[in-house]
């Protein structure tokens, strides 16, 4: 406990002293920020509804905008899109009082028409956009994704300018509406089969050109509705999946950003230079192994706590990650405020694995296709640590590499045995945790089609209180549930370091994803090569 404070307070004072080093410096407004998008090597698409990938986040957060944004400072969702917000005395009935000033970059005002408009194609059952995680938390809104209706009814316009939104249970909309897959897209624009070859968003930046594979490129939108800003007069976006490509560039001074693996981490901290422009912050992700149920193995929990116990997580942690990380016990992450502490992590021991595996029908152990990308902290390198420790069991893998602007994809349809990935555990709790309700289909986030009917239980208790500790109580009891049901191998938490060159100013330390950025509030000062 007194090692996490330590941790604790070192990033807070490290973001502290970040925010006050940018207070006592005017922004300085021109140039070119240059900005990396580190988790593959292209984007999927220019529509931001469609990937459930960071990696496409990263440019969404430029282009367009959503209802609400993260507050890095205060660590919590805030209004974006509306001036104001209302609820009713039950808690389920939200009025937000619409901005009148924010403009899409053909010029014309955003209306709660677009809103509606968005949410409803969000729920498009054959499209299967990640977005519907959230927007189906609106009443009527699986109506819509069902087919037994066209529109939401728990949307109604009040006014151009004034929306109300219905839930079907109780809690912060903020949470729900805040991610680049919950954009909110121009209603009569989006439909001209031509929109995403140059979208339009309401973000600071306009969308210039993208290059596949190479980047996007995106210019100040003028009329941004918040005054001054964005100080910079260009951004340049570049997919760059491989670590070693990120720091060539990097240190020839190419790029302004860039995210650490686990041997660059070790290498900037020990250079002088480098180690001055690190940011550090505790994510809310987990990395985990999923499991497909249809592959008769893991139907049974059995083999997928014999997985947990063959693995030695600690000894990958510390000698692959280096210690760029912490390990995993169930799902919910260190920083949710739904972690439980009294929750230990599965102990490496081959023994009980190979016990486990007995009394499943597998004494012999099985053979299984683990689907993985290239990326050092998840992917494939993890993978081929764990062969030799699984062969010890008797369990063989089969690799199956896939691109990482491909993997979501993959996942999101089923086509797999196991996979390894990096997903979002926080901030919420309750909006994380319901990716494991039965009800929630794979296309939205339960990768796994977990089922478990106690845990649906608990997770529609905690959606009907709004006693925000009961139920942080009431989900710490669905996540020591999901600890025994292991529908995934827990690998670690993420400790995201990002280095960035000493000219750019106004980063914020978004422990939801370090890798995005609100684009407005950063800019470069005269030493950029690109400052002009």
């Amino acid at each position: 406990m007194l090692k996490k404070l330590v941790f604790t307070t070192a990033l807070t004072l490290s973001a502290f002293m970040l925010q006050a080093q940018v207070q006592a410096q005017e922004p300085r407004k021109g140039g070119t920020i240059r900005f990396t998008a580190p988790y593959a090597t292209s984007f999927v698409s220019n529509d931001s509804h469609v990937s459930n990938s960071v990696q496409d986040e990263i440019y969404g957060y430029a282009l367009h905008r959503s209802l609400y944004k993260w507050d890095s400072a205060s660590n919590k969702p805030v209004l974006e899109l509306a001036k104001s917000v209302s609820t009713s005395a039950d808690g389920l009935v939200h009025t937000f009082k619409l901005r009148d000033d924010a403009l899409f970059h053909n010029g014309r005002k955003m209306t709660a028409d677009d809103i509606i408009w968005s949410y409803t194609r969000l729920m498009d059952a054959s499209k299967n956009y990640p977005g519907a995680a959230f927007i189906r938390r609106i009443k009527g809104a699986l109506d819509v994704q069902n087919g037994t209706a066209k529109d939401i009814s728990g949307l109604k316009k009040i006014d151009d300018f004034t929306l109300e939104i219905s839930l079907i249970e109780k809690g912060e909309p903020g949470f729900l509406f805040r991610t680049a897959t919950t954009s909110i897209f121009p209603a009569k624009e989006a439909q001209d089969p031509n929109f995403f070859n140059k979208p339009i968003g309401l973000g600071p930046f306009k969308f210039v050109e993208h290059i596949p594979g190479s980047r996007m490129v995106f210019e100040r939108w003028e009329k941004f509705y918040v005054a001054g800003k964005p100080y910079a007069d260009r951004l340049v976006i570049s997919p760059m999946g491989e670590a070693a490509a990120r720091d060539v560039a990097f240190r020839n001074k190419e790029i302004d950003v860039s995210i650490l693996g686990p041997a660059q981490y070790v290498a900037y901290q020990a250079d002088a230079n480098l180690k001055k422009g690190i940011l550090e912050v505790a994510e809310v992700f987990t990395r985990n192994m999923g499991m497909n149920p249809t592959h008769k193995p893991f139907s049974d929990k059995r083999v997928r706590q014999a997985i947990n116990h063959a693995i030695d997580a600690d000894l990958i942690i510390s000698r692959l990650v280096r210690n760029k990380a912490y390990r995993a016990t169930s799902w919910l992450p260190l920083s949710s405020p739904a972690y439980d502490k009294a929750l230990k992590p599965y102990a490496f021991d081959p023994e009980k694995a190979k016990k486990l595996l007995a009394e499943a029908g597998y004494p012999d152990g099985f053979e299984f296709e683990w689907t993985a990308s290239p990326n050092e902290s998840w992917g494939i390198p993890i993978v081929e640590a764990t062969i030799p420790m699984l062969a010890k069991v008797g369990i063989k893998v089969k690799v199956k590499p896939v691109e990482g602007s491909a993997l979501g994809g993959i996942i999101a349809k089923g086509d797999f045995q196991a996979y390894i990935w990096s997903n979002t555990s926080g901030p919420d709790p309750l909006t994380q945790m319901k990716c494991f309700h039965s009800k929630t289909p794979r296309s939205s986030c339960n990768y796994t089609t977990f089922s478990n009917a106690e845990v649906d239980k608990l997770i529609d208790e905690a959606g009907a209180t709004d006693d925000l500790a009961k139920r942080n109580e009431i989900l710490k009891k669905a996540n020591a549930i999901l600890f025994e049901e292991a529908p995934v191998w827990f690998f670690n938490y993420n400790k995201a370091v990002l280095a960035h060159q000493p000219w750019l100013h106004g980063l914020q330390p978004n422990a939801t994803e370090l890798a995005l950025q609100y684009y407005e509030d950063l800019w470069v000062d005269e030493t950029s090569p690109a400052a002009k």
